[in-house]
Formats: C-alpha cells, sequence, structure tokens
C-alpha cells in the first residue's frame, strides 16, 4: 500500500524472467503518504472501544462493563459521526488507488497481476494471522480477498471503473438498508402481520441480540482473565468463520470503494491532476453534506435510547450514503493538504503513513499488552474517555517512531517483510 507513483507504463504482457521490486525510487506520492497515516491513526480511535471493552460494546454502549452516562453517549455521537466508518472507507479508497499503482508499476516493468496475486495472498495470510492469533477485529483479509475481485477490472477505462464503483456502492446500500428496515422493524414490532407473529418474532430478536452479547462475554471472560490459548483455541473454532462474515458483510462496501480508489488515482486526485478548487468544493460539500445526515443518525439513536439492534441497523444500514459522501470528501480534501503539508507533525504523519501496515498490526499486538489479563489487565476497566486517552497516547508512539526508522532504514519492518515474501527474496532494508 506504500508504493510510489508510477513511470510511464510498458505493456503488461511483456514477459520478464524475474521480478523486480517495485516503489525502490525515492519519488513518492506525498498525499497517499499523509491520507494513509491520517487513517491508520483514525482507524485506532474507531477500534478502541473493541479492544478495551467486550466487541460489541463497538455500537451498542450497554455492553460496556463499566458506567456510559451521558457524558459518554455523547462521546458515541462524536465517535459515530467523525470516525467510524469514515477510517474504513478511507482505508478502501487508498488500497483500490495503491493496488493499480502496483500494477501500473509492474506493468512498466514487464510484470504482470500475478505479482500482485502473490502480494494480495501474502496479506490475506497476515489477515489471518492477524485474526486468530491477535484481534478478531482484523480487516486485512477482507482487503485481500476484496483487491483480488477488484483486479480483472483493473484495466476498465477509468469512467467505467467510477460509474461501477458508485453503482455497486448503491446496489449494496440498498441491501444494507434492506437489512437494517428488517432488523428494526423486527425488533420494534412493526412488521405486518398479526399481534401473535410480531410478538413471536420480537422474541426472536431478543434472544439473538442476548445470544450475540453472550458470545462477546465469552471471548471478553478468556481476554480478561489472561487465557491467551483458551481465546487462540475459540478463535480457530467458534470464531473461526468470522473472516468470512466480515467479507460478506462489507463485501458491497469495500469492493465499489476499491474501484473507485482505482478511477480516482488515475483522474489524478493524489498528484495535483484536478483543479484545486473543484476539488476542495467538491471535497467541503461531501464532508458537511455526509457530517449533517450522520448527525441526524446518531441523534436518532441517542433518541431511542441506542437500542442494540437501532445501534446495529444505524452502523450497517443508515450511514452507508451518508459515509460514502465523507469518505470521498475526506479523501480530496487530505489529497489537497498531503500535497503541501510540511512541519513537524505533518512529517510525522506522512512517516506514519509510509509504514501504515507495521503501524496497523503493530498497535493490535500493543493493545493486546494494554489489555490483556496476562499482561497489562486493563480490559473492561477504562470509561471509554480514558480509552480515548489510551488512543492519544499510542499516536503518540506511532508518530515518535515512524520517522527515526525510516530515516536509517528503508520500509517499515512488516513492508519490508511482506515485500520479501511477495518477490520471494531478500532486499536490503538499512538505507
Amino acid at each position: 500500500m506504500t508504493e510510489t507513483h508510477a513511470i510511464a507504463a510498458a505493456s503488461p504482457d511483456q514477459p520478464q524472467a524475474r521480478a523486480a521490486p517495485l516503489g525502490a525510487s525515492p519519488d513518492r506520492i506525498a498525499s497517499l503518504d499523509f491520507i494513509r497515516g491520517i487513517a491508520v491513526m483514525g482507524i485506532l480511535a474507531a477500534n478502541i472501544v473493541a479492544f478495551g471493552q467486550p466487541f460489541a460494546a463497538y455500537m451498542y454502549p450497554d455492553a460496556f462493563l463499566t458506567p456510559h452516562g451521558e457524558a459518554e453517549n455523547w462521546m458515541w455521537v462524536a465517535q459515530f459521526v467523525l470516525v467510524d466508518g469514515k477510517m474504513r472507507a478511507l482505508f478502501s479508497l487508498l488500497f483500490g488507488a495503491g493496488l493499480y499503482l502496483f500494477l501500473e508499476k509492474a506493468w512498466a516493468r514487464g510484470q504482470g497481476r500475478w505479482l500482485q496475486v502473490r502480494r494480495l495472498l501474502w496479506l490475506g495470510l497476515f489477515g489471518l494471522l492477524h485474526f486468530f492469533l491477535i484481534w478478531t477485529g482484523d480487516i486485512l483479509f477482507l482487503y485481500a480477498v476484496s483487491g483480488l475481485a477488484v483486479l480483472p477490472f483493473a484495466k476498465m477505462a477509468r469512467r467505467n471503473q467510477f460509474i461501477l464503483g458508485v453503482l455497486g456502492y448503491c446496489v449494496g446500500g440498498v441491501v444494507y438498508a434492506a437489512m437494517a428496515a428488517s432488523m428494526v422493524m423486527s425488533a420494534n414490532g412493526t412488521i405486518p402481520g398479526n399481534a401473535e407473529t410480531r410478538a413471536e418474532v420480537q422474541g426472536v430478536m431478543v434472544d439473538a441480540q442476548d445470544e450475540a452479547i453472550a458470545e462477546d462475554m465469552i471471548d471478553a471472560d478468556l481476554i480478561a482473565s489472561g487465557d491467551y490459548g483458551g481465546l487462540v483455541a475459540r478463535n480457530v473454532t467458534v470464531n473461526a468463520t468470522e473472516p468470512l462474515s466480515m467479507l460478506l458483510l462489507f463485501w458491497l462496501e469495500t469492493l465499489p470503494l476499491m474501484l473507485m480508489g482505482m478511477a480516482l488515482y488515475r483522474k489524478g486526485l493524489f498528484s495535483g491532476a484536478v483543479d484545486r478548487r473543484k476539488q476542495k468544493l467538491w471535497g467541503w460539500a461531501g464532508v458537511l453534506v455526509g457530517g449533517a445526515l450522520t448527525l441526524w443518525i446518531a441523534l436518532a439513536v441517542r433518541a431511542s435510547g441506542f437500542g442494540y439492534w437501532d445501534t446495529l441497523a444505524a452502523f450497517i444500514g443508515w450511514s452507508h450514503f451518508p459515509r460514502l459522501f465523507m469518505g470521498l470528501g475526506l479523501l480530496a480534501l487530505l489529497a489537497l493538504w498531503g500535497e503541501t503539508a510540511r512541519g513537524w507533525l505533518a512529517v510525522r504523519v506522512s512517516a506514519a503513513g509510509r509504514a501504515a501496515f507495521t503501524n496497523y498490526l503493530g498497535t493490535s499486538i500493543v493493545m493486546m499488552l494494554v489489555f490483556h489479563g496476562w499482561a497489562g489487565g486493563l480490559f473492561g476497566e477504562l470509561t471509554r474517555g480514558a480509552l480515548y486517552g489510551v488512543v492519544v497516547i499510542a499516536w503518540g508512539v506511532m508518530l515518535l517512531w515512524s520517522k527515526p526508522w525510516l530515516d536509517r532504514y528503508r520500509y517499515g519492518p512488516l513492508e519490508w517483510l511482506w515485500r520479501c515474501l511477495t518477490y520471494g527474496r531478500i532486499f536490503a532494508l538499512r538505507r
């Protein structure tokens, strides 16, 4: 995901005996690194609740093991509007852009798509190891499989790529909205039918909610008690199908966004080829419209009392289209700011983006050390506000280590390992 800008394309079918490394040039697209740094920091803010509390607490405040009062409820609203889903959208758009950039470089060197296939297969393996051994909220497996699925569309005309992405996203929005409406109507007893049928369906929904939370609590107890072996055993048995469930759940969001990211990269969004005034206008329009709609949804959920199915519907169904507006708007604005970002903080954020793979997986390891019972033991102990304090500290660590490391070494540690596995040989790490 951190490859450099492509040079003039050569024939993609030209044979080459040995794969040459891509991205060895010092030239980079500054905005891509900057946006990736923002996204990898933001994804921790999105995930911190699921690291330090039962997984259901990510969306459902009543699942917290610590008090969740009025102040925390407003924090939920703020996170839902500003963070939740937005960082995932940014990552998906960036992944599509990076996927095409890598292919473009490969074609320029006479290499084909199989190099990218190999790269994605290794990413999928990293994702599965992350899921089974570290944290079940992994997203790498989803990206690897989705990346393989969009590869056949890489040579599609740029305009058609974007249109297909938008149409796919709209289809996903209809599917997710139907799911959300069905959940909420069933739980509230407003489905068509007689009173007996509605009551029966309501009972089924209550049982499903209780079962889902109970399953999360089993995982939570294993984490809090420090039974790492038991947690891994549960992941490879009871939780083993969750990566596929996540793939099915987010398929109609992730694939379309990757296609849009490809098309926007080819249009020159990240390299200054788009009119800056128009890009800024559309960027702010997306953020403001998407933000207003998301705030309306968040306030409606708050007014409903943060019911389990209401919060789930808000995350999956109602926020789908506002998330697209905000994701594209943020991408446009950050691409502009990333081109000219200077100063200590901007340089550090860009360095964190260059080592985004290491920062993403490394953060999961650090959070495991902070929260698991066999290490820091803080699982279920911190309020939502205190969890955000952990986020700020972790951000500081990302910003402090990434640049000094990259001043001495060519790649982040896991970026280097991924590259070596992709090409099947060892590359020099030290500058």
